[in-house]
This record gives structure tokens, sequence and C-alpha cells, in this order.
């Protein structure tokens, strides 16, 4: 039996510890914290919480691990405009 094509679509989640969560849906790669988005890769780019990207130390350490790279490195691409804020939640 073929399962339905939504099923087959559900992102696969895996833990980073710490209550921290990658999740690899069909298009885009997220980031959550908690119970928040933080981070999503796209094709078309990549968006950080306006609220929750820099919540936390822990919250930070694990959106560093996630984007390859320092939140001084995050705060120019946010500058540059090459990640977009916005409400993720």
């Amino acid at each position: 039996m073929e399962l339905p094509k939504v099923i087959m679509e559900l992102p696969k989640v895996e833990s980073m510890g710490n209550n921290q969560f990658l999740i690899k849906g069909e298009n885009y790669t997220a980031f959550q914290s908690y119970d928040s988005i933080i981070a999503i890769h796209t094709a078309e780019g990549t968006y950080l919480d306006e609220f929750d990207w820099d919540y936390s130390k822990t919250t930070g350490k694990f959106r560093n691990m996630f984007l390859g790279e320092s939140k001084k490195e995050t705060e120019r691409k946010i500058r540059d405009g090459k990640y977009k804020l916005t409400n993720l939640n």
C-alpha cells in the first residue's frame, strides 16, 4: 500500500540536545528552540525570527551551529539583507 503524499512529505525531526531541534522538510531546513522556530533555510533564502533569533545564550549556541557561523557574522548578514527577519511563530 502506498502512503498518501501528505504523509510522505512529513518533516524529519532530529534532536540537537537541550530542547533544540533540526527540522528537515521537503523544501526547507529549520532550527527550533523549545517551542519557537528560530531560523529557516529555503531555496529563496534564510529567515530568522525577528523576536527570538537571539533569545538566549543556549539558543544562540545552537543557532550558530545551525547557521555555521558566529553571532557577529549573523548580525552582519542581517544588516546586509542576506538574512531576512520575520515572524516565524
